[in-house]
């Protein structure tokens, strides 16, 4: 039976790797552990719905501050990616079948919590047909059911191996904000994100506002992972051609020594320094911090998105 708590077997493509030092971390990046009453009301329900959060299952430093606040991250079809990439600590393999009945308990959940914004992310499902576009409909279609004025992120892969038409699946459903990672510059794909391709992703987080304008889309990347600045202001031009409203940047963490070494750690200043530069290029909203994540705060991150959004209408109007 295979246990996913011993990294051999959580992460067999990265087994016989040879060991990337971890250095210590700074001042900065470091959070206090995770505790307390909501931390374990939060956790409690996520058992008793038997859900998996992305929170746990790629090692977020953001946890502890998240769960206490009542908000985690619903990770949907499982928790073995068909994946390998070298940053991530999300377990590689051959996922279980869809569990039909997830949906629901996810919709239970996010009632139970009493969220106004939920965020629901998946592993890479690679091994069905529609890259599991129909499974998150459902979920967001059980969500709007039972919690009709919670707000709805998707996080989802980028269904490369399945019908381009899966997208509109997923479209149709009419999540608030549709967010698919880039997660590192074109010129690290190759070691960083090997099963991806970076224009495909691009071109799928474009195709969502040709499909429904009213859907907010948003990307992010991690840096740290061995790309220069000039490389990184190219990929925000990428994706302000491509109509990302809203873009995070975070400090890459690895998770063990097999996993993709640190360049270096950015400093907060230079994070302010992107910023500065991504809202120059004309993102709505943008978040680029050491412990920036992809659902980090992103509830409140969604109401400044929303609130800009109609403060450029009006003007335009």
């Amino acid at each position: 039976m295979r246990d996913l708590k011993i990294p051999e077997q959580r992460h067999p493509e990265k087994a016989r790797k040879p060991d990337n030092a971890q250095p210590k971390k700074p001042s900065w990046i470091r959070v206090r552990a995770p505790g307390g009453q909501a931390y374990d009301d939060t956790k409690k329900i996520m058992r008793e719905n038997s859900l998996v959060t992305v929170c746990e299952e790629a090692g977020c430093p953001n946890a502890g501050e998240c769960w206490s606040q009542g908000h985690a991250t619903m990770m949907i079809m499982g928790e073995i990616c068909t994946r390998g990439c070298t940053f991530c600590n999300i377990a590689t393999g051959r996922p279980d079948q869809l569990d039909a009945f997830e949906p629901g308990r996810v919709a239970h959940a996010v009632a139970k919590l009493g969220l106004n914004h939920v965020v629901i992310t998946s592993v890479d499902r690679d091994d069905l047909e529609d890259g599991g576009a129909e499974h998150f409909a459902q979920t967001i279609r059980a969500v709007r059911h039972r919690s009709p004025k919670t707000t709805i992120e998707v996080l989802t892969p980028d269904f490369l191996k399945c019908d381009a038409s899966m997208l509109e699946t997923v479209v149709d459903a009419r999540p608030d904000v549709f967010n698919h990672n880039l997660e590192t510059v074109p010129g690290l794909y190759p070691e960083v994100r090997p099963g991806a391709r970076y224009f495909h992703s691009l071109r799928l987080l474009q195709r969502v506002k040709e499909l429904d304008g009213s859907i907010f889309t948003k990307s992010g990347i991690m840096v740290g992972l061995g790309e220069d600045r000039k490389s990184v202001l190219q990929v925000m031009d990428d994706m302000r051609a491509a109509d990302v409203d809203f873009l995070t940047i975070g400090q890459y963490l690895q998770p063990t020594p097999k996993h993709h070494g640190i360049d270096r750690f950015v400093t907060p200043e230079e994070f302010a320094s992107y910023e500065k530069a991504a809202y120059g290029k004309g993102f709505s909203m943008v978040s680029a911090t050491p412990l920036t994540r992809s659902s980090y705060h992103a509830g409140d991150d969604f109401a400044r998105l929303r609130e800009a959004a109609e403060r450029k209408a009006s003007s335009i109007g």
